[in-house]
């Protein structure tokens, strides 16, 4: 992990000791299938935590009564309007902790992005985002703030692109939960809309290797998490 890098002010990466000791479990090419699931689970309960502390509010809500017939005012959250939108394959590992989080449920709307081998740009293949093409004068059914969940940010073209398809949308707010970044691709993406985006991250490398791979990185989580590697 890199120490003392400087970054965007809108990229977030955490300091928590327990979550950089998570950290280094995960990057050992010994963690089981099994063991990266828990990892990338437990990993993005403390980034959400750490990220929904500044990107929500708490607002007195109607009055409820306790078992012992008290009453008491109750507490939601704003914005009142969140989704979840976790990017193909890998950001699947990262959706219910994120729900466990949130208070109530929200929608979930995937996105499908692969990196073109070539040329290491984005390629859009999925979008369920609801009514995404809208005709002209129609108003946006877009959440008020999107959460995309993106475990590994290498170049920063796919979380570009997820953040300019969500601004696009009409998305107000944007927050990226992602597990590790490397330097150039999380300042790329963090550029995209420096004033509507926050990236909150685990931990940072600094290097990319001549095929967009993170250096010493994690390898690929997607393939690690439903066992593809060597597909």
């Amino acid at each position: 992990m890199v120490q003392h890098v400087a970054l965007p002010p809108n990229v977030h990466v955490s300091k928590h000791p327990c979550l950089l000791s998570k950290l280094s479990q995960l990057r050992s090419k010994t963690t089981t299938a099994k063991e990266v699931k828990t990892l990338i689970h437990e990993i993005s309960l403390v980034v959400g935590c750490e990220a929904l502390a500044t990107a929500v509010t708490a607002t007195p809500g109607p009055t409820d009564v306790t078992p012992l017939g008290f009453e008491y005012t109750t507490t939601t959250i704003s914005p009142s309007t969140i989704s979840l939108v976790p990017i193909l394959r890998s950001g699947l590992g990262m959706v219910e902790a994120t729900q466990t989080l949130l208070p109530n449920p929200v929608p979930v709307h995937h996105l499908g992005l692969f990196r073109e081998p070539t040329t290491l740009h984005p390629v859009e293949y999925y979008n369920n985002l609801p009514n995404h093409v809208l005709p002209e004068g129609a108003g946006s059914t877009a959440s008020s703030l999107a959460i995309i969940l993106d475990p590994v940010i290498a170049t920063g073209g796919t979380c570009a692109a997820a953040i300019q398809t969500l601004r696009e949308w009409g998305c107000q707010r944007i927050i990226v939960l992602g597990v590790l970044g490397a330097v150039p691709g999380v300042v790329r993406a963090a550029e995209e809309w420096p004033e509507g985006v926050d990236i909150w991250l685990a931990g940072v490398d600094k290097e990319l290797t001549d095929r967009g791979m993170l250096k010493p990185g994690l390898g690929d989580v997607g393939d690690r998490l439903f066992l593809t590697i060597g597909k």
